[in-house]
């Protein structure tokens, strides 16, 4: 089995405990790519955003929802940030665009290889170009495991939802570092910032309007945590200090699940990353073991995410534990 598909069985499997238990309480975790709704919002002349129906009140309080993203239009073409996990929420994206523009999509981002970030892109035109990171591109074109992905993600996240149907299809255009879409008369930039939460995190930037997309790099507003599903968390602390940097302090953030934020809201954060390295290392340097480390660092002034405990105890901590106990 691939690591990446190893790791992410193991966090799905830790994921599906910690949502049934929040099924037993009552709570209303999961989101369901078969009934979703997306709602589109204008933040700019020619920038669009779509996200859930129901993330205005859910990331508030710290539940996770659906994919977000977003479109760019020119007066020539169409830029399309994000593909989804299905034909469906393909289909309501593309509805979107042909709802306030007549011009083609030419181009579809995929902000990493996650599958609701990427899986769609068999749905739109044959002509629109897929634009993704090179260790994206690798990812989904080896068959094995893709296809081991896709089994994954029907048997945690639902069968018949359209995530069989998924046809892996991959860039036309790669971008490792950087890359500007002249659009007509709107120019969109592409890049890769470092490692946030893959190997191929791409970050898109509408200049004149101030518009920045970031995938999963940042889920949605506090109090949601970064997830360390791949480790790192040096390399994204000093990824997400470069996004704050680069970001005027008016822009528009376009988490990867959730309504548009605030640059300041990325403060969370990186004290959520720097406190952890902090907790985390003081733990080791005191000789505890990891199940000691899960039970002592609480970090309650960052709780609050519904997910606290299996992204934080579950993922977070051990992979910290792990890179610093080296």
């Amino acid at each position: 089995m691939k690591p990446a598909i190893a790791l992410l069985t193991l966090t799905l499997m830790l994921s599906v405990s910690s949502l049934a238990e929040a099924e037993e309480k009552k709570e209303n975790l999961v989101w369901d790519a078969g009934t979703v709704q997306l709602k589109l919002e204008k933040l700019a002349e020619g920038v669009y955003a779509f996200y859930p129906t129901d993330a205005k009140e859910k990331n508030s309080k710290g539940y996770p929802v659906a994919t977000s993203g977003g479109f760019v239009v020119g007066d020539k073409e169409v830029l399309v940030v994000e593909s989804m996990v299905n034909k469906r929420l393909a289909d309501q994206v593309m509805g979107f665009v042909k709802s306030v523009s007549d011009k083609p999509i030419h181009y579809v981002v995929n902000t990493s290889y996650h599958g609701d970030h990427a899986y769609g892109n068999y749905a739109f035109p044959q002509t629109a170009k897929i634009i993704q990171h090179s260790n994206t591109k690798a990812f989904m074109d080896n068959k094995e495991g893709f296809e081991a992905d896709k089994k994954w993600m029907t048997q945690y996240f639902g069968t018949n939802r359209g995530i069989e149907d998924a046809v892996a299809r991959t860039a036309d255009i790669v971008v490792d570092n950087k890359k500007t879409i002249d659009l007509g008369n709107i120019k969109v930039e592409i890049m890769h910032l470092g490692f946030a939460q893959t190997k191929g995190d791409l970050f898109v930037w509408v200049p004149d309007s101030k518009v920045f997309w970031t995938g999963n790099s940042v889920v949605a507003q506090p109090p949601a945590l970064p997830w360390l599903l791949d480790g790192k968390h040096e390399e994204v602390l000093a990824t997400m200090k470069k996004i704050r940097s680069f970001l005027p302090d008016n822009a528009i953030v376009m988490p990867g699940h959730g309504i548009p934020v605030k640059p300041s809201d990325l403060d969370f954060t990186i004290r959520y990353l720097e406190t952890l390295h902090r907790e985390v290392n003081n733990a080791v340097a005191k000789g505890m073991t990891l199940e000691q480390a899960q039970k002592n660092i609480t970090m309650q002034g960052f709780q609050g995410y519904a997910l606290w405990r299996w992204v934080h105890s579950g993922v977070n901590i051990p992979n910290t534990y792990k890179e610093l106990s080296k």
